[in-house]
């Protein structure tokens, strides 16, 4: 099974994790990381490193992060080149819900294939159409 730890700004990972389980239910394998105000960057590396260690399965696992070049992206990088981890950025909700009904079966690699492809799939805007008015036969 590949694990996943969501890490961000705040409390976008603890958030991320509640809006899951709200929506899936408690999830194994999942641990969410979040990088406070007043909080060092040493604490920050500490707390991924518990956290992979956590869920780092026989298949490895998946980093996802808010922001390209924040320090949690950036802490992730350093700590996935020591493991069999791949590290996403921009992560959202369709993506990590797409993805944890198949980490189980999945490599860190395949995972992070489909997460990006999820990610950007669920990513639309809404276009108002103009409505046009209708007259009843009566003019009305």
């Amino acid at each position: 099974m590949a694990g996943i730890v969501l890490t961000g700004h705040g409390n976008f990972a603890t958030g991320i994790l509640s809006a899951v389980e709200l929506i899936a239910g408690k999830q194994d394998g999942i641990q969410a990381v979040d990088f406070s105000d007043g909080m060092s960057v040493k604490e920050l590396d500490l707390e991924l490193k518990q956290a992979a260690t956590a869920v780092d399965g026989e298949n490895g696992l998946v980093f996802f992060s808010d922001l390209v070049g924040g320090s949690p992206f950036k802490s992730s990088v350093l700590l996935a080149q020591s493991l069999d981890a791949e590290v996403i950025a921009g992560t959202n909700l369709p993506m990590i819900l797409s993805v944890i009904f198949t980490a189980k079966s999945q490599s860190p690699l395949s995972l992070k294939e489909q997460a990006l492809e999820e990610g950007k799939n669920g990513v639309l805007a809404f276009v108002m159409q103009a409505r046009v008015e209708i007259e009843d036969e009566d003019g009305i």
